[in-house]
């Protein structure tokens, strides 16, 4: 499971991912301030962050949900 936040957000996933670590659900929290910085990175380096193979990804957005689907996925629901 891949939770993406920004700023305060952040505070959230972070209590998210005790919760589900202790159901036995590795959690990764990615903090993702800019999204046009993460995107100018190599492909190397967003792989590393966002692997792929980890489809299970939710962002946590107190405002909008434009934007995020990119990445979590095309099922993403806002």
């Amino acid at each position: 499971m891949i939770l993406i936040g920004t700023g305060s957000e952040l505070s959230v996933a972070l209590a998210a991912q005790e919760k589900l670590e202790a159901d036995g659900i590795p959690t990764r929290v990615v903090s993702m301030p800019c999204q046009e910085w993460f995107d100018e990175q190599s492909a190397e380096y967003r792989e590393s962050v966002l692997p792929a193979a980890v489809t299970a990804r939710v962002s946590v957005e107190a405002g909008i949900a434009m934007g995020w689907a990119k990445y979590v996925g095309a099922r993403a629901r806002p």
